[in-house]
């Protein structure tokens, strides 16, 4: 049985097949389009995604889409009513779920076949359904409680659930116009963050401030005692004027949430040229600590519900690490699991995951322990490129590789390091990685100098062999996916400078050798000449999607100042 699962008409458009219940290829459609959260119908990834399966359109037995235009109409309508949405924003919604509605025309358009050919029976599946399935019906858990949390989806932004077996039941749900992703994708923009996805921005920027306007904000945004929330609608216009969203050539972009009642309250809005002072600093962390406090409030809640020690969490909401890695000290969870994708790209795997086990009733298969699910290349092919560029080069067996990149990054080298299938979500994962060695003080000036050219707050990642993990780390668990944020032992900072953030935490990716095999061993040789079992980790780009291809990754190393590029077992160096 194939299923194509798709998310479609909307940011980090993607698709995946799945073969009998398990997961073969999942692809995001910026990685091959090269923008940004690329938006609309994610036609190459189907076409690559096909391609990799071996099969045709034809051959599949289902599609899934993440968006059911049908989901709360009645609440649609209400809304819309009460209070007196635009006429544009209403016209905006039907056109897009027009789209929505029309999946197996654009396909027979695509491929240049007729409608009837493609015998697929198509699913839309509730968006926040589509969250909870990418992350349950993925994780180890047999039971468990679930959250989906984001901006917006099917009119829901949040949604708590019980996964048993290979079945979801809802508990409750929170309905357009609140949401905790609107909430800090309004102060995002406020802080001088205007694109799509830039939240993780604030993230990076709060431990540079103090968290001292919490109780400003709690006008903003109130705690209710359902264990959920409500926001003062005064600060925003939304559910008024929707959320408008443009793509234009795929890249999406979101018009300004917030209303000029938020700028009376809060001052004047930050440019993106504007410097950024102690006081934006300080809304930063404010902005973070509240919304950690409101996931643990949901998180309590939830746990008083259902009555299980496991958790699985979804959404846009859900990629915020910091909050992640919290969450086992202020909750009474004792098992976390965060999906590679947790943000709506993985929607396409969560809504072919929803249908092979809620509604077609089929057995759960293996969890996800690995990200790694997207494009590969075949050493002919990279060794074609490579001479058809007339690229310098040479190959190398495995020992002489690991040694040949472990003395370049000990010699202060920059690698980009691009093996295996490309990872499906939104970290690298020592799949498409840029490495540094994270005993450096300079390292963070040297990359930003060299390669990535951003804001000088972002910090980068430590990657560990998983069995060193406690002694760097207070309190981590495993994190294969980089999506938690644990604070680095105070003992081990000065030896670790470089993955270090100013708090003294770190986004860290444990590396396990039964799944990782050639990255942990990458790093165990680096620990055998240093000592130290860590590799500073960046994805490998520059302003732009992560490379996906060997064409992609020569690109960004010709432009740039990285010092070698390796390609499976094929080094470039200058």
């Amino acid at each position: 049985m194939y299923i194509l699962g798709l998310n479609a008409f909307h940011g980090d458009s993607s698709a995946c097949i799945l073969k009998n219940g398990e997961v073969i290829v999942a692809l995001e459609e910026e990685r091959i389009r090269r923008i940004k959260h690329w938006a609309g119908f994610p036609i190459e990834a189907i076409k690559y995604c096909l391609k990799d399966a071996g099969i045709s359109i034809k051959d599949v037995d289902y599609i899934a889409i993440s968006r059911d235009p049908s989901a709360n109409v009645l609440h649609k309508i209400k809304h819309t009513l009460k209070n007196k949405v635009s006429v544009g924003a209403i016209f905006d919604r039907y056109l897009n779920s027009k789209k929505v509605k029309s999946i197996k025309s654009i396909l027979a358009e695509e491929f240049n076949i007729e409608a009837n050919e493609i015998k697929a029976k198509i699913h839309n599946i509730e968006h926040h359904r589509s969250h909870l399935g990418s992350s349950f019906f993925a994780s180890p858990f047999e039971k468990s409680a679930l959250l989906s949390i984001d901006g917006f989806g099917d009119f829901t932004s949040t949604m708590t659930a019980i996964g048993n077996g290979n079945k979801i039941e809802i508990i409750d749900s929170v309905l357009f116009p609140h949401s905790v992703g609107i909430f800090y994708t309004s102060f995002t923009q406020y802080l001088g963050f205007p694109k799509y996805g830039d939240e993780y921005k604030v993230m990076g920027l709060a431990p540079y401030g103090k968290p001292i306007y919490i109780d400003k904000l709690k006008d903003v945004i109130q705690f209710t005692d359902d264990g959920f929330f409500k926001l003062n609608l005064k600060y925003f216009k939304h559910h008024k004027d929707g959320v408008k969203m443009s793509w234009e050539s795929g890249e999406p972009d979101i018009q300004s949430i917030f209303s000029d009642y938020m700028i009376e309250k809060f001052g004047p809005v930050r440019n993106r040229e504007d410097e950024l002072t102690q006081y934006h600093k300080d809304i930063a962390a404010s902005v973070q600590k509240i919304t950690e406090e409101l996931i643990f409030h949901i998180l309590n809640n939830l746990h008083k519900k259902a009555g299980i020690e496991n958790l699985c969490i979804a959404g846009g909401v859900a990629q915020n690490s910091v909050a992640n890695g919290k969450i086992l000290k202020n909750t009474p969870f004792k098992n976390v699991y965060i999906p590679p994708a947790g943000h709506d790209a993985g929607t396409s795997i969560g809504s072919a995951l929803f249908l092979y086990n809620q509604i077609l009733n089929e057995k759960r298969v293996s969890p996800t322990y690995s990200g790694s699910m997207g494009s590969c290349f075949t050493d002919n092919e990279i060794e074609k490129y490579l001479i058809e560029k007339k690229i310098p080069f040479k190959k190398y067996s495995d020992a002489e590789l690991y040694d040949k990149v472990t003395d370049c990054i000990i010699n202060s080298g920059v690698v980009g390091w691009f093996q295996g299938r490309s990872e499906f979500g939104p970290r690298a994962l020592g799949h498409r990685s840029i490495l540094a060695d994270p005993r450096r003080y300079d390292a963070k000036e040297i990359l930003n100098l060299k390669i990535k050219r951003r804001e000088s707050f972002r910090p980068f990642a430590p990657s560990i062999l998983k069995e060193y993990t406690k002694d760097y780390f207070e309190d981590a668990d495993n994190v294969p996916f980089m999506e938690k944020v644990y604070l680095i032992k105070e003992s081990m900072r000065n030896k670790i400078p470089a993955v270090t953030h100013v708090d003294g935490t770190g986004r860290l990716q444990t590396v396990d050798k039964l799944v990782e095999p050639r990255y942990h061993e990458l790093i165990s040789k680096f620990y055998e000449k240093t000592g130290v079992p860590i590799l500073l980790n960046t994805s490998f780009n520059e302003n732009e999607p992560i490379v996906n291809s060997p064409e992609n990754a020569l690109d960004c190393f010709l432009r740039t100042k990285m010092d070698m590029i390796v390609l499976e077992n094929y080094v470039v160096a200058r």
